[in-house]
């Protein structure tokens, strides 16, 4: 005998009472970050769950847009990129732009557009069907976050203050990634780690 339309809501309610949090998962700061396996331009697989211990950076790049070429050509990325590897950072560029939009590329092309760049993130992700950047509500690129080596997202938002595509304004900004990595390493809460992101539209489907 079908169920009745109320009791199929208390019955759909109960569920959700019971559903495991990790299901409801947000990019929310302070709280765990979503998790996720992704494959890479070389052709592997990583997740977040294997970088447990490390602080790791998510940036989600489009090599057509003009504010992530401002931050490559002018050499802030590559420079961002460095200090924070040199240190023990897993640095994680994303590209979620779908096939036939903007910024899309495949991994052997993503590869040699860091080598030509002379960038150094450990790896790039390819999120070309947007699921990496839907789950953490990814919207510009560049959109940066920093999630802490007890897989806490402790940072998201944009790489500085000055929402322009102009390389002058990069000396003038305030650099917000690199404060936030530098109050991590030194133990102290980021000041400003919730701030508003710029940049070209994440190029989903």
């Amino acid at each position: 005998m079908p169920l009745r339309p109320m009791y199929r809501l208390a019955l759909f309610t109960a569920a959700l009472a019971f559903a495991p949090l990790h299901a409801f998962a947000t990019a929310t700061v302070d709280q765990p970050a979503p998790a996720f396996t992704a494959a890479t331009a070389d052709g592997k697989n990583i997740s977040l769950d294997s970088l447990k211990g490390k602080t790791v950076v998510l940036e989600w790049t489009n090599h057509d847009c003009p504010f992530v070429k401002k931050h490559y050509d002018s050499g802030n990325m590559q420079s961002l990129q460095k200090d924070a590897t040199a240190k023990g950072v897993v640095w994680l560029q994303v590209i979620s732009s779908a096939p036939g939009k903007q910024g899309y590329v495949d991994g052997a092309t993503a590869m040699k557009l860091n080598s030509a760049r002379s960038a150094v993130p450990t790896a790039t992700l390819l999120d070309p069907d947007g699921k990496l950047g839907k789950l953490y509500e990814a919207k510009t690129t560049p959109h940066i976050y920093i999630i802490d080596a007890k897989g806490v997202l402790v940072y998201k938002g944009g790489i500085d203050s000055i929402a322009s595509a102009d390389k002058a304004d990069i000396a003038k900004a305030e650099p917000y990634v690199s404060e936030a990595l530098a109050s991590l390493a030194a133990g102290k809460k980021i000041a400003a780690n919730n701030t508003k992101p710029y940049g070209c539209s994440v190029k989903y489907e």
